[in-house]
């Protein structure tokens, strides 16, 4: 049996969360991160629930979920930190895939959502590339 072959995706793309409701959203691709992260404001619990606001195309979203879980993650800058978790669909190259989200204050970064060694074991890097997927959306 053959193995699959993987998709190459580029240092950036621009790509969708379905469940969230979110379409274009730009992506950092970091080999250096283990978790995905997703640039989120308000982030709170409270009686069972995670509410989080999140910046899309149309504006501020607020969201309620029942699954998360809470995450010690180690920052850029070396410092831990609990983080919320969420797990929702990643949208690339047309093919939907489950990912594990932090959800953090990413406003002084370029790019809203960073996508991380976990959800990038379905794909080869390819740095010299950018934006594949969404590229291939546009002509779909």
């Amino acid at each position: 049996m053959a193995k699959k072959q993987k998709l190459v995706i580029g240092r950036l793309d621009v790509i969708d969360l379905p469940d969230l409701g979110v379409k274009d959203i730009h992506a950092k691709i970091d080999t250096g991160a283990y978790r995905s992260s997703l640039h989120c404001k308000k982030v709170h619990q409270e009686h069972g629930f995670l509410y989080f606001t999140l910046h899309t195309d149309t504006g501020y979203q607020e969201y309620a979920t029942r699954d998360w879980t809470q995450k010690v993650v180690k920052s850029s800058n070396g410092k831990a930190q609990k983080r919320y978790v969420i797990k929702t669909r990643m949208r690339i190259f047309g093919k939907n895939f489950m990912a594990s989200i932090s959800l953090t204050d990413r406003s002084k970064m370029k790019n809203p959502l960073l996508i991380g060694r976990k959800m990038l074991s379905h794909f080869v890097v390819d740095v010299t590339q950018k934006n594949l997927s969404y590229n291939k959306k546009k002509t779909s």
